[in-house]
């Protein structure tokens, strides 16, 4: 295998973790705080055609990741709503809202099947992100870098903050966070809302980053490996950085198997197997001493009044 192949796959990994890291980072945030949404999917999809859709339409690919959070954000807030105000099940309203997100993507998108816009650029110049070798380190798009840094931010922010600190009471006892006076219902709002916009840029990824085009339900499921990776991370944002990778590149082997045209296996099982890697994993930490359950936090799920 020669150097410039080796780069080649790197840079494909890379790109197919980056959506997934991101995704991911914002539901841990969310389910820190005691929230399960289940509605990654939905909003990465909404985020991934406003943000395609505002590009399109502005020539601005900047503009278009903005619109992106903002969608992700609005989309969240429907989940919370419902989930936290009125105390809807949050289960079934997760799996509502990734509905409602493949419907309304199909619904605005339709007018622009097909089209393309213009690709997110490397941050560094052209001397550094087209070098043969050294581009595996410059020759990324911000969001990839935006996505180390965040991993960074969000687990100084749980370990070493006050507010921080407040989060992780709320998803572990929010009963006693609120005795003490801290508002449950609000931290929560914040934690999904963050949560929303991370899953906005993560499906504006696919659609600016990846494949600089719209076509229906591009996210492919993507969301709920991001779900996955939280149980499979521990609810830990360093752990959920190599977990993404991980997954990562296991799709970047099945997109290789397929440029290179292996006929012993059928297209369908390569295209199977990130969701049947996903299954293993979660399958061998369920059978393991420590299972996700018992890392989780306490309140994670349950719902909430002030009353």
């Amino acid at each position: 295998m020669t150097s410039t192949m080796v780069v080649s796959i790197l840079m494909t990994l890379i790109a197919a973790s980056t959506p997934l890291l991101l995704a991911a980072l914002g539901e841990l945030v969310a389910e820190k705080a005691g929230v399960l949404n289940l509605g990654v999917e939905g909003m990465m999809l909404c985020g991934a055609v406003a943000g395609f859709a505002v590009a399109f339409s502005t020539g601005s690919t900047g503009i278009g990741l903005v619109a992106a959070m903002a969608a992700g954000v609005a989309a969240s807030m429907i989940f919370a709503v419902l989930a936290l105000s009125l105390m809807a099940n949050q289960v079934a309203t997760g799996l509502a809202l990734t509905i409602f997100g493949i419907g309304a993507s199909s619904l605005i998108g339709a007018g622009f099947v097909g089209r393309t816009v213009t690709r997110l650029q490397p941050v560094f110049p052209a001397a550094l992100s087209e070098h043969p070798i050294l581009r595996v380190i410059f020759g990324h798009d911000i969001l990839v870098y935006l996505s180390f840094a965040l991993v960074a931010g969000v687990s100084w922010f749980l370990r070493r903050t006050r507010p921080g600190l407040i989060l992780r009471a709320v998803g572990e006892n929010d009963a006693s966070a609120h005795a003490i006076g801290y508002p449950v219902v609000a931290i929560r709002y914040a934690a999904v809302a963050f949560g929303g916009a991370l899953a906005g840029l993560g499906g504006a990824y696919f659609s600016l980053a990846l494949t600089p085009m719209w076509a229906d339900r591009l996210t492919a499921g993507r969301g709920w490996i991001a779900l996955a990776l939280v149980v499979f991370s521990a609810w830990k944002p360093g752990r959920l950085l190599l977990g993404a990778y991980l997954f990562g590149a296991v799709m970047t082997l099945e997109l290789q198997a397929k440029a290179a045209g292996i006929g012993w296996i059928a297209p369908e099982m390569l295209a199977m197997a990130p969701y049947l890697a996903t299954i293993a994993v979660l399958t061998m930490m369920s059978l393991g001493r420590k299972t996700g359950r018992l890392d989780a936090p306490a309140c994670l799920g349950k719902p909430f009044s002030a009353s």
